[in-house]
């Protein structure tokens, strides 16, 4: 295995259906700019709150994304 240089970036998705869809939503944007996505991080996690029914009304969650340089 050859050695490999990351980058990392920090990105925030968001989803009124979840965390994970929140995370998903943001690697998916990202893979149509950034090539070569490795990993992640969950960094944060907050929550809007509908004051009517005092239930999570829509996810946000910031990741970092480490990604491979070109060789």
């Amino acid at each position: 295995m050859s050695d490999h240089i990351y980058k990392k970036i920090e990105l925030v998705g968001t989803s009124p259906e979840s965390i994970e869809d929140a995370v998903s939503q943001a690697l998916a944007k990202a893979g149509n700019s950034v090539k070569n996505l490795r990993w992640f991080e969950v960094m944060e996690t907050r929550g809007n709150i509908d004051h009517q029914t005092n239930k999570v009304d829509h996810w946000q969650v910031t990741i970092k994304v480490g990604f491979t340089l070109k060789e």
